[in-house]
């Protein structure tokens, strides 16, 4: 069920929340600009996946996320941010897909890693850089991303229209291995 119940509820709110100064901060204005635009220094490139790290305002230490940008082949205005990081209390392991305004929120957000059907994340908000799908990421989904060699992000438009995105896995079990 790593992503059969993906709306965040209860503690997982919470969790959450531990995040989004760090995600904002790595958003910045950089959401549909190139990966270099982003905030945060780059700390180590895995495969298609970047570390970016910074301090937050107010935060004790440095908290790093792992990043990529991509944009639908055949429709280049269809753009995702994927970020992969650990809550700064290190608690709980998060999956953020930031996607452009203008998405068919009840649809959510579809995954599939290497054809297989992972399920569909909820969007929990949107801002004025795009609306933000997430989950609390599960160690089977964890492995899934691992072992894996493409995710395929499913954006829907209309409730007929779905525009798979795929995203390279190459270096994520590196990559996540080494976020703090």
């Amino acid at each position: 069920m790593a992503l059969g119940m993906l709306s965040l509820i209860g503690g997982a709110v919470r969790l959450a929340r531990l995040a989004l100064p760090l995600c904002a901060a790595l958003l910045g204005a950089a959401l549909f600009a190139s990966p270099a635009a982003a905030q945060g220094a780059v700390k180590g490139k895995f495969g298609d996946w970047e570390m970016r790290c910074e301090t937050p305002p107010g935060a004790s230490r440095e908290q790093c996320a792992l990043i990529q940008s991509i944009a639908a082949e055949d429709k280049p205005n269809i753009n995702l941010v994927v970020i992969v990081l650990k809550t700064a209390d290190g608690k709980a392991r998060l999956l953020r897909v930031i996607t452009q305004l203008g998405v068919l929120l009840p649809a959510g957000l579809g995954l599939k890693i290497d054809q297989e059907d992972v399920g569909r994340a909820g969007f929990v908000r949107c801002l004025a850089s795009g609306c933000v799908a997430e989950v609390v990421m599960e160690d089977k989904l964890i492995d899934q991303l691992s072992a894996g060699k493409t995710a395929t992000f499913i954006v829907f438009g209309t409730p007929e229209e779905g525009v798979g995105i795929p995203l390279a896995l190459a270096g994520f079990k590196e990559g996540f291995a080494k976020l703090p």
